[in-house]
């Protein structure tokens, strides 16, 4: 290999590293990352940039804004009770009745809003029928991420290899030409999903058959106001022996923790009380005279009986993550009080405020009515669900949105029109028909995802012209070379599905598609058959919380743990890939 190889294999790894830590926003490592082969001379200007006049980036931008027209109609909300029925159980069939019409929903719609529209909806079925959340809410997650695999509008990644196809001198992959893999692929993994989920994913909260409307546990600190009412009253006396849903856990005074509490223990101004219960009663406490907040001495501030309780999931690419709720002047960047947290299927019982927040972290939040419309469609936050709030209705726009939605489909499945300029014409009549605003479809826009998208078309084409796509090609055709067409494929599929659990799978997409295309060429394999191989590999994960946006935003809701994912999510891989391989080197 001469220099500008070795020097784009550096850069390679070196983003991989720093993609694979977390240490900055994916979009921001590409970008630097194509920034510095465009000064060292290895890709020129065209090349660097010429993932910002690809119609990837601008397609997957206008299926934000129908994405977001869909959700804020509200039209997949009812139809989960529907589909889910009014069984006392999670068992195969709820699974059968609700995971179908996610995955096929999930080929339309992008599948962050859609997992984020039926979280609460499944979490409020969940708990009004006594089961946990935990049995339906990553089989959500997982048959989203299978349903994006039925057509080239299901992700975006699918999108980034139809314009890599295209910048290598192809045609874009028609709307449905990815769904002969696809499918196969997702009834392979559903039919594991629903076979094995009810088997290997635990319950992860103590159910409480006599209260229908329990959440998940969180703990709440609160003080006795020194002269207070309470001071100097037992706990019987005080009304707080026998809350519903709640209980004193224990009591901190000075240096002394006092558990259990007797009910005849007297209150003293300046004790902190630990509560312990349900999310949607906890927060009632806040309202106890004689009671203030440990966690927020400004609680002052927002508390009145307009403030609603919120429940939200951090962001990989949240500004939070890594600070403290101090750090970060939470309150006033907000306008919202965090009264919990919860984290990996355990309560956070340190004091909130000097804890540093990561993601995946649910924040049991104090604000007011607005807080979700102001934060919805920002970047802090995967999942903003009022705590207790009534279930959303369809707007009478629903069928409009719907309609403009099977007009795209339509008219890209006949050829009448590219899916770009489909997509865009959406975007618009959503805005003209007053659907959405202006405002509301330029927010919704993921500008972190595209610009990923754009910047690693440069990444992309170094690593073809400098010659080492043909030199890794070369290695592993000479590795699995023994294993035939089949080996060689498998050698592709393992390569894309470890770099998707590392980075994004956008990234993944566009560091494996040159290379995957020059051992096609090698090989004599059909490119575009080993260009969607690419695609539906890396747009499937499911061994961890982080590898894909909807994994983290059940994550906390869930109450999961990490092994939880490794559960479901190995032999869930493992049937992928065997699937994506033999039916590659079949058609191949």
């Amino acid at each position: 290999m001469d220099f500008d190889a070795w020097f784009t294999l550096f850069v390679v790894v070196a983003t991989l590293i720093v993609l694979s830590r977390d240490l900055l926003p994916p979009a921001a490592v590409v970008l630097a990352a194509t920034t510095s082969l465009l000064v060292a001379g290895v890709i020129d200007e065209e090349q660097a940039f010429s993932g910002f006049s690809n119609s990837a980036p601008l397609t997957v931008a206008a299926l934000y804004v129908l994405a977001r027209a869909v959700e804020k109609t509200g039209a997949l909300g009812p139809m989960v009770s529907n589909l889910l029925g009014n069984p006392r159980a999670v068992g195969r069939a709820a699974l059968v009745r609700l995971l179908g019409p996610t995955a096929g929903a999930s080929a339309f719609i992008n599948n962050t809003p859609l997992v984020g529209m039926l979280i609460p909806e499944v979490t409020r079925w969940a708990g009004k029928r006594g089961v946990s959340p935990s049995r339906l809410l990553l089989p959500i997650s997982y048959a989203a991420i299978l349903g994006g695999t039925l057509t080239v509008i299901g992700t975006s990644t699918n999108l980034v290899v139809s314009g890599l196809l295209q910048e290598a001198g192809g045609e874009p992959l028609g709307i449905f030409e990815i769904t002969p893999l696809g499918a196969v692929v997702a009834f392979a993994g559903l039919t594991t999903l629903i076979a094995l989920a009810p088997r290997l994913i635990p319950d992860r909260r103590a159910v409480d058959e006599s209260v229908g409307d329990e959440i998940r546990e969180f703990s709440v600190q609160m003080m006795v106001d020194p002269r207070g009412k309470l001071d100097e009253v037992t706990v019987e006396d005080a009304g707080l022996r026998h809350l519903e849903g709640v209980y004193l856990a224990e009591i901190q005074r000075g240096d002394r923790l006092i558990t259990p509490v007797n009910p005849d223990r007297t209150l003293r101004g300046g004790d902190r009380l630990v509560f312990v219960g349900r999310s949607d009663l906890v927060v009632d406490l806040q309202r106890t005279p004689g009671l203030s907040s440990v966690e927020s001495e400004h609680m002052h501030a927002i508390d009145s009986p307009q403030h609603t309780f919120f429940e939200t999931v951090v962001g990989a690419g949240s500004v939070l993550v890594g600070q403290t709720l101090e750090e970060a002047d939470f309150r006033r960047r907000y306008a919202a009080v965090v009264v919990a947290i919860h984290r990996a299927g355990e309560r956070l019982r340190a004091k909130l405020g000097q804890q540093r927040i990561k993601a995946g972290d649910t924040l049991l939040l104090l604000s007011d009515p607005d807080f979700r419309r102001r934060n919805r469609e920002g970047r802090d936050f995967l999942l903003v669900a009022r705590i207790g709030g009534p279930s959303p209705s369809a707007s009478r726009k629903a069928p409009l949105v719907a309609a403009i939605a099977g007009a795209i489909i339509a008219l890209a499945a006949l050829d009448v029109l590219p899916i770009l300029q489909g997509a865009l014409l959406a975007a618009a009549a959503l805005i003209g028909t007053r659907v959405l605003t202006f405002a509301e479809a330029r927010n919704s826009i993921d500008l972190d995802v595209v610009l990923l998208i754009a910047a690693a078309f440069g990444l992309g084409a170094a690593i073809e012209t400098t010659g080492l796509a043909d030199d890794i090609a070369n290695a592993l055709v000479t590795t699995f070379d023994g294993l035939g067409t089949a080996g060689i494929i498998f050698g592709i599929v393992l390569a894309t599905t470890l770099l998707t659990e590392l980075i994004t799978n956008n990234a993944a997409a566009v560091v494996i598609f040159p290379i995957a295309i020059a051992i096609a060429a090698a090989s004599g394999l059909d490119e575009r058959t080993v260009a969607i191989a690419v695609a539906v590999t890396a747009s499937s994960s499911f061994l961890t919380p982080m590898g894909y946006q909807t994994n983290t935003m059940v994550y906390g809701p869930g109450g999961y743990r990490f092994t939880d994912y490794l559960r479901v999510g190995i032999p869930l891989n493992v049937v992928v890939a065997v699937v994506i391989t033999g039916f590659t080197a079949a058609v191949a």
